[in-house]
């Protein structure tokens, strides 16, 4: 008997499951109930708003904190953990709460989701990583709300503390201070500013990471993952903010008006937040030329695998440049650290940087066709929705409903990831090579 493989592959699952969250979500938002006014939103703007919260994205087509009721702004929250933690690492926990058992094909999913290499300890790994994940949050929660509580009644800053704790460390960017003014009014407020860095940078790190950071104490040696993630992530936080403050420092419409410590706080959380979290200090429509193209480049980067953020990630970026420079060197592997990095991790990396810079190219042209805005304005739109990052030139509201479905469609790729699309829609089965062709070679470069 010839066994068939299952058409329910761990992508297809996944891609599906991030769509049917996205539908509900999108009804509930465009019921009544949820808006202040009483009226039930465009179904096109509540799909779009519950894709951003589902793809932890923040990019909105009304304010969050005016527009919608306590009741949206749960659902858009409830969104925003489901989608930063996976709705089969939330549908896991459920299941181990309530004594399921978990069956192979569910380990599966998980491990597509969390981007992990074994099955082993992978319940246990879930487990965990929720448990951590609410506990992250409700440290941060608890800082912000105590902050808050000097501007707000206490009641308002716990509400307020919680929403943007989960959001921060989910890597959302949404916010309910109101008129699209994110976090403006605290550029210069040390608690508010590192709380919130804090939060994003551990959700953007990824759960492996971030578990492999608390063993050490234990084990005291770091895995390779790790040491790239965190030396890429390091690097990237410190070229980007010193770029920032040398592009914006005396520019009037940004950092011209902070003294030096506003400027140095401003640059830092900038160079945190254009990695994917949304959230902003500044104006980012009255950012510089160079500093918009920068911001592009550190959104198309990303956050790290297995996180709460987008991007092609740290580590496939890092793949890329040490290969690079192993071919300019001309050296046969890529090693780092005493270890050969896979054959088939450079394929995978290369692989995952060409869609993605081909699919930005794409949808940018076509935006361009649909929409008569700025082109750099409609790049960073583009490239915020693959990243899942948030940020915008106040571009948004101000798209047509065609354009507002292609960055919609954008988001919702940038998070289940173009390379987890691709296998989903393409995966057959995986078949063997009978013939081995010869070699040719190519005159490149």
């Amino acid at each position: 008997m010839s066994s068939r493989p299952s058409v329910w592959t761990p992508a297809r699952v996944l891609v599906l499951g991030f769509a049917a969250v996205i539908f509900v979500g999108g009804v509930l938002l465009s019921l009544p109930v949820s808006s202040q006014s009483g009226r039930g939103l465009d179904f096109l703007d509540a799909l779009f708003t519950a894709t951003s919260a589902v793809c932890v994205t923040g990019l909105v087509v009304v304010d969050t904190g005016t527009y919608f009721s306590h009741f949206g702004q749960v659902v858009i929250l409830l969104l925003i953990q489901i989608g930063g933690l996976g709705f089969m690492t939330v549908a896991t926990f459920l299941l181990i709460m309530s004594r399921h058992r978990i069956g192979l094909k569910e380990r599966l999913v998980i491990q597509e989701s969390l981007n992990v290499a074994t099955l082993s300890g992978l319940v246990k790994f879930s487990r965990n990583v929720v448990l951590m994940t609410l506990t992250v949050e409700g440290i941060g929660a608890l800082i912000l709300a105590v902050r808050w509580s000097f501007d707000m009644l206490w009641w308002r800053a716990l509400y307020f503390g919680l929403f943007h704790g989960v959001s921060a460390f989910c890597n959302a960017g949404f916010d309910l201070f109101g008129d699209f003014r994110s976090l403006s009014g605290y550029a210069e407020d040390p608690v508010v500013n590192l709380t919130i860095m804090a939060l994003i940078t551990l959700g953007g790190l990824g759960f492996t990471v971030i578990v492999d950071l608390m063993k050490r104490r234990r084990s005291r040696r770091l895995s390779l993952h790790t040491k790239l993630v965190v030396i890429t992530s390091l690097g990237l936080l410190l070229v980007g903010a010193a770029a920032f403050l040398a592009l914006e420092w005396d520019r009037p419409q940004t950092f011209g008006p902070l003294d030096w410590r506003g400027k140095i706080l401003s640059a830092l959380f900038l160079s945190v937040t254009s990695r994917t979290a949304g959230y902003t200090t500044v104006d980012i429509s009255q950012l510089s030329t160079p500093s918009l193209f920068l911001d592009i480049v550190l959104m198309f980067i990303g956050a790290s695998p297995g996180s709460t953020g987008g991007g092609i990630k740290t580590v496939t970026f890092a793949a890329i440049v040490l290969f690079t420079w192993s071919v300019i060197t001309d050296k046969e592997n890529v090693v780092l650290y005493g270890r050969t990095i896979s054959t088939k991790t450079i394929y995978k990396s290369l692989s995952i940087a060409i869609m993605s810079i081909m699919l930005i190219a794409t949808w940018t042209f076509i935006l361009t066709l649909m929409e008569p805005v700025n082109f750099i304005r409609l790049l960073y739109e583009t490239t915020s929705a693959f990243g899942t990052v948030g940020l915008s030139t106040n571009l948004t509201p101000e798209l047509s409903p065609p354009g507002r479905f292609m960055i919609l469609l954008m988001m919702y790729i940038g998070r289940v990831g173009p390379l987890t699309l691709g296998l989903a829609l393409a995966q057959r089965g995986r078949k063997k090579a009978i013939l081995r062709y010869p070699e040719e070679n190519l005159f490149v470069g």
